[in-house]
């Protein structure tokens, strides 16, 4: 029976499997081809994908420094050759290939480099530009290519034979290797600095797709298409095109046919101005005899011999118009002067002075209305006064008492009935001329008649 010193942990066991695939040697270098998937492009990362054909999957990780060096893009679904080892990943237990090169199937890895680029920059619109003119008589052509290719020698030769009044600036860079794009950049950075150049060519001999890449680099491209002056690319020969043969102005299948689309032919030039000269003449002396006879006939004219002639229907038409303005002139004149008359008639009507003189009698008479409205109001109310008076006089009790009748009080209390007397208690009498005080010696009530009390 197995003990516990039989069994193995799971990362024991891990291990051992990963020192076994690390020490296969068939396992150390394995060429392998199948379909991309789960594949998502991480940025200046590591990428996690994974490798399948019909029937099985393997795991893949290819390191930045790997990534880096591949000239396509890779895409989902992208059949693939890839060169790497298989090991095993012991936080998970599982094994997969690490991918050190990678390859498309059927296509090179520039090829499909190139077409992916040329693809997402044709979608930006840098190849549809509108392209520029060549300027016809260049004084400055600034040339950026190799010092020592045949490319310069062509250009300075053709450019001699041709249109030497034109001068040529080299900007040495190095046109093949992975440091060749960097280099074109600056140069094409530095030309649009000086600002000074009528044309700028660019290009390199022929060769391979690998010599030829450094035209074909996005960098390149975007620094051409933003440059402010007229670009010729003669990249390789006339089968080769590079995508800055895309992005530039004009193309040109070699250096020399660069340089005669950069710079015409003087002595064609000259003799193109000796001919145009020649027209220019003959031309100037056909219309100064077309001119002249011109003038021979209106000089011979009648209106020049008699001038006064031609202002004869004018003076005329001057005399009617010049009386037809008078005619109108008093009839306006006329018609405003009846105007002015209604209008003063209808002022005289509402003289402010009339209104004015109306409006104070009005007042005066008014105002005699008011005081007479007011005084018979006075009176009116004066003598309602005086009958109200005398009905409160009449009312007023002073005026009972003034007939012989009085009324009792005990401590400022009126006292109505015979109820609220008592026997030996005094109380105050009042009477119309004075008060008397007495005391209540004895009390007798009277029988009061219903009907009179009804009554």
């Amino acid at each position: 029976m197995a003990t516990t010193e039989d069994y193995l942990t799971v990362s024991e066991l891990t291990q051992y499997l990963k020192r076994k695939f690390d020490a296969d040697p068939y396992l150390g270098r394995i060429y392998l081809t199948g379909e991309i998937s789960n594949f998502r492009i991480r940025q200046n990362a590591h990428q996690y994908f994974s490798l399948k054909d019909e029937k099985s999957k393997i795991s893949a990780i290819m390191f930045r420094s790997a990534f880096a060096k591949v000239r396509f893009k890779p895409e989902e679904g992208m059949k693939v050759m890839v060169i790497g080892r298989i090991s095993l990943y012991p936080p998970s237990g599982s094994y997969q290939i690490y991918v050190e090169q990678m390859e498309p199937v059927g296509v090179g890895a520039l090829y499909q480099a190139y077409e992916q680029l040329k693809k997402k920059l044709a979608e930006e619109g840098l190849f549809s530009k509108a392209k520029r003119p060549l300027p016809h008589f260049p004084r400055k052509i600034a040339v950026i290519t190799s010092r020592s290719g045949a490319v310069i020698k062509d250009i300075m030769i053709t450019v001699q034979r041709r249109y030497p009044l034109a001068k040529l600036y080299l900007f040495p860079a190095q046109v093949q290797g992975d440091a060749a794009a960097g280099e074109l950049v600056k140069r094409i950075k530095q030309v649009q600095l000086t600002g000074t150049f009528d044309v700028l060519i660019i290009g390199r001999g022929g060769g391979s797709i690998e010599d030829l890449w450094p035209f074909n680099e996005e960098t390149v491209v975007r620094a051409l298409s933003t440059c402010t002056i007229p670009v010729i690319s003669s990249v390789g020969h006339e089968t080769d095109t590079t995508l800055t043969d895309l992005v530039a102005d004009v193309r040109a299948a070699t250096p020399t046919a660069a340089a005669e689309l950069a710079v015409p032919v003087l002595s064609d030039e000259l003799l193109k101005i000796k001919q145009q000269r020649l027209r220019l003449y003959q031309a100037f002396r056909a219309l100064l005899k077309i001119k002249h006879q011109e003038w021979k006939r209106l000089a011979a004219a009648q209106i020049f011999s008699q001038p006064g002639r031609l202002y004869e229907g004018y003076y005329q038409k001057l005399d009617l118009l010049t009386q037809q303005l008078r005619q109108n002139y008093q009839q306006r004149l006329i018609s405003k002067e009846r105007q002015l008359t209604l209008l003063m008639q209808q002022l005289n009507q509402f003289n402010p002075l009339e209104r004015l003189h109306l409006m104070q009698r009005q007042l005066t008479f008014l105002q005699k209305n008011l005081q007479k409205s007011a005084t018979n109001y006075l009176q009116t109310k004066q003598h309602n006064l005086g009958a109200i008076a005398a009905q409160l006089d009449s009312l007023s009790p002073l005026k009972v008492l003034g007939r012989g009748y009085g009324f009792a009080t005990s401590s400022d209390r009126l006292l109505k009935s015979t109820e609220e007397f008592e026997i030996g208690k005094e109380f105050v009498y009042h009477l119309a001329d004075g008060k008397i005080n007495a005391k209540t010696l004895a009390i007798r009530k009277d029988v009061i008649d219903d009907r009179k009390t009804n009554i």
